[in-house]
């Protein structure tokens, strides 16, 4: 009755994985999401037995409820007998009348909705459980868990670099080198951002604890990392050309007193 044991035993219920989409805030903020999936349940018609209501199932008769069948397998050294399950059950043992409501498979297909809590802090490949909500088990065995992947839509201005975030602001020359205040765009909202005088291209400035709250430990923040370009002018007018070459001369008797 070994096999036919072996199938009798409580069997827990495969696990589910579906994937959702946040776009960037949501993943930074954490949000709460109805999550769809479909899962197998306990037949409500037989009780997740499979067997029809009203009926019982019986004995095989081609195994005697061994659930196994000797099988003999020919060779040139000679004849081996080896055990396999029975075709007649199934190796289960007992053959019986399906339910017509989950053809004896003792689960079925069902849809159901959850809200699911995503914690600020997720990114791209995280992966959320929620326990017990997978496929049903079989023989009174444990529900299966229910895994959710993100996945995160990017931003057209913002980039995350772990728990900081990282974005672009252009300015003028003359801006650059007398500085001056921009409003910048962060998760938080709109941002003046000061950028001071002397600020050289490809200057990164520092935003303190505007980036991404550390998943788990949501009071701990990243940075918010500023790269400034600046932009050069291709045409001046002969007024602004004017005013560069007297700031030029300027600089150059400068550097002479030096």
């Amino acid at each position: 009755m070994g096999g036919a044991q072996a199938r009798d035993r409580p069997m827990q219920g495969e696990d589910i994985v579906v994937r959702v989409r946040l776009n960037f805030l949501e993943a930074v903020f954490g949000c709460e999401q109805e999550v769809a999936t479909s899962r197998r349940e306990t037949c409500d018609g037989c009780d997740g037995s499979g067997v029809q209501a009203g009926t019982r199932p019986s004995v095989c008769g081609g195994c005697g409820g061994a659930g196994q069948v000797i099988s003999a397998v020919r060779t040139p050294i000679g004849t081996f007998q080896q055990s396999v399950p029975c075709n007649s059950c199934g190796g289960t043992g007992r053959t019986f009348t399906p339910c017509k409501t989950c053809t004896g498979s003792g689960r079925n297909a069902k849809t159901k909705t959850l809200s699911v809590r995503f914690p600020a802090g997720v990114d791209n490949g995280s992966r959320l459980r929620v326990r017990g909500e997978g496929n049903a088990g079989r023989n009174g065995g444990r529900t299966g868990d229910l895994y959710v992947e993100v996945e995160v839509e990017r931003d057209s201005e913002l980039m995350r670099d772990g728990d900081n975030i990282k974005s672009n602001v252009t300015v003028g020359c003359t801006d650059a080198i007398l500085g001056t205040a921009v409003k910048l765009r962060t998760v938080d909202g709109s941002v003046e951002l000061k950028i001071p005088a002397g600020t050289q291209p490809g200057t990164t400035l520092l935003m303190s604890k505007r980036g991404v709250p550390r998943l788990g430990n949501p009071n701990l923040r990243g940075d918010h990392l500023v790269k400034v370009n600046v932009k050069i002018p291709v045409k001046l007018s002969p007024e602004e050309k004017k005013k560069f070459e007297e700031l030029r001369e300027l600089s150059s008797e400068q550097v002479k007193v030096k």
